[in-house]
């Protein structure tokens, strides 16, 4: 399906067959990252049921191994596969989708409109029915812009007016800003004036400005552990960068609670049994939860619940179930 989307993007553009395909090959390990646990559920399911089908789990039985014991390994080995995964796949994941999302900022058809964030703060370019619009702010302040200059300049590039302040409010595209120094040329003459409120309108807003840096598949988990500090003190939203943070560090909890959902559903009897019914139950348990986290994180992003325990929840809820379901199958 990406595939499609890449060549649906690049279809008006010069560029070959290959541009799509290299794209959506870069993208596909953050895919595969994303449904890791429910992957690791139908592996895990599908390693018991063939170990159960062919006596192998009943000889481990035989040589002492408890339920709770097999239960153990197979939930610790993810467990750790996940912090393999944060400490070393991340990074390279994240990266590629960094080239990924820089190439097609590239290629986009929204090009004459640029919004970039890096040290020196924000930067926004606008094209304007009769000249061009730049922005600079220092940082932005939840729904504000701190310290920001405006120019205008006309079709071919001259200056037309500088606007300089000290707080801009941009939850609308109708900004407001405060504190306003105006600097513009009349009859030659450079002209400064100050007001304390100037409205302007932009094709801009915080809800859109803000979204343009929600792909947090491009900040890597040992980025936000060692320079979290520097990222809000450059500006980034924290809320953005805490949801980030906390969804990565549950991952390691996430397949270590659906490997020993796999194992609950498998180990409650011995004798052999249809593969595919089992199969089948779990990629209809998979559907379940993934809505039911999907719907906890929107919980989560329109405040109803904690934003961090939105992400946490279901990694608890399921934990609990798991709990429960390891003390019954430890006393078969």
């Amino acid at each position: 399906l990406n595939l499609f989307e890449e060549i649906e993007f690049f279809k008006n553009l010069d560029v070959g067959i290959l541009k799509p395909i290299i794209l959506t090959g870069i993208i596909i390990p953050s895919i595969l990252l994303k449904i890791l646990p429910f992957i690791i559920f139908i592996s895990s399911m599908w390693f018991m049921l063939k170990i159960r089908n062919n006596k192998n789990l009943l000889t481990l039985k035989v040589f002492g191994c408890s339920n709770v014991k097999i239960f153990s390994i197979l939930a610790l080995t993810s467990f750790l596969l996940g912090w393999i995964i944060l400490f070393i796949v991340n990074p390279i994941t994240s990266s590629l989708s960094k080239y990924y999302e820089k190439t097609k900022s590239n290629y986009s058809r929204d090009i004459d409109h640029l919004v970039t964030f890096n040290r020196n703060g924000l930067w926004i370019k606008e094209n304007l029915s009769n000249g061009t619009r730049i922005i600079s702010a220092e940082k932005p302040e939840r729904e504000n812009l701190i310290n920001v200059s405006i120019i205008h300049l006309d079709k071919n590039f001259n200056l037309i007016e500088k606007i300089i302040s000290k707080r801009a409010n941009i939850q609308n595209k109708e900004w407001v800003l405060d504190d306003v120094n105006n600097f513009y040329f009349e009859n030659g003459i450079l002209i400064s004036k100050k007001i304390e409120e100037l409205k302007i309108n932009s094709i801009y807003d915080y809800e859109k400005i803000n979204s343009l840096f929600k792909n947090f598949d491009t900040m890597s988990f040992l980025d936000l552990i060692f320079n979290y500090n520097k990222l809000i003190a450059s500006g980034y939203n924290k809320i953005f960068l805490d949801y980030s943070l906390h969804t990565l560090l549950s991952l390691p909890f996430f397949l270590l609670v659906m490997t020993g959902l796999a194992s609950i559903l498998t180990m409650n009897a011995l004798k052999k049994s249809n593969n595919y019914k089992f199969i089948i139950v779990g990629l209809l348990l998979t559907v379940l939860i993934f809505y039911l986290k999907d719907l906890s994180i929107a919980l989560g992003q329109t405040d109803r619940i904690p934003l961090i325990l939105s992400i946490w929840a279901p990694v608890i809820v399921l934990g609990l179930f798991t709990l429960i379901g390891v003390l019954q199958i430890n006393e078969k």
